[in-house]
């Protein structure tokens, strides 16, 4: 029986590696590039009635252009909120408001802004190897204490925590690829 809680250790921390993965994808996305994406601004939490609620859920977002996102609120009295919200963030962008609809013209990125968005991008990868390595320290310590309280066997222990190792690895492997090609995009001229 305590392979099988080992295996489920390892499911458990697997799980919780790849959901690191898709949040620092997810976060990744919100940083600009240069080219007009709904993902840059959908995270975004609007004011609406006090209650802090994320911009895809009260507006369309598109773009209609490679340099422009078109915000369409679906109730006109959330526009004043959504403009401060998107002047209020750190993503250096100016709305331009005609009553019913945003417009958000992405300016080209200055060399020195790419630099900045690269540090960025690398602090927010680190924050993903952090995390990977959290789930790997509270695997090992589960895994321990199994084999401290006579439920798994030395061996077994090893070789879980070895494959544990192998699966940590791969992930912080998955998160350093996707920190560099969003790197890449970063730098496009």
């Amino acid at each position: 029986m305590a392979p099988d809680e080992a295996a489920t250790i390892q499911d458990t921390a697997e799980t919780k590696m790849l959901k690191a993965i898709e949040a620092l994808e997810h976060d990744l996305a919100g940083i600009r590039t240069g080219r007009a994406s709904p993902a840059l601004v959908e995270h975004l939490r609007v004011d609406y009635f006090g209650t802090p609620t994320p911009l895809n859920q009260l507006a369309g977002i598109s773009a209609p252009e490679p340099r422009l996102l078109v915000i369409q609120p679906w109730d006109r009295s959330t526009l004043k909120a959504i403009e401060k919200t998107i002047l209020q963030s750190e993503l250096g962008l100016t709305p331009s408001s005609d009553g019913s609809v945003i417009r958000l013209p992405i300016p080209l990125l200055t060399e020195e802004r790419r630099r900045d968005m690269v540090k960025l991008v690398r602090r927010r990868a680190e924050e993903g190897r952090v995390a990977v390595r959290n789930v790997r320290r509270e695997a090992h310590e589960h895994l321990r204490r199994l084999q401290k309280g006579g439920d798994l066997s030395e061996d077994d222990e090893r070789r879980a925590q070895e494959r544990l190792q192998k699966l940590t690895d791969e992930t912080i492997a998955a998160v350093d690829e996707a920190g560099v090609k969003k790197e890449k995009e970063l730098m496009e001229v």
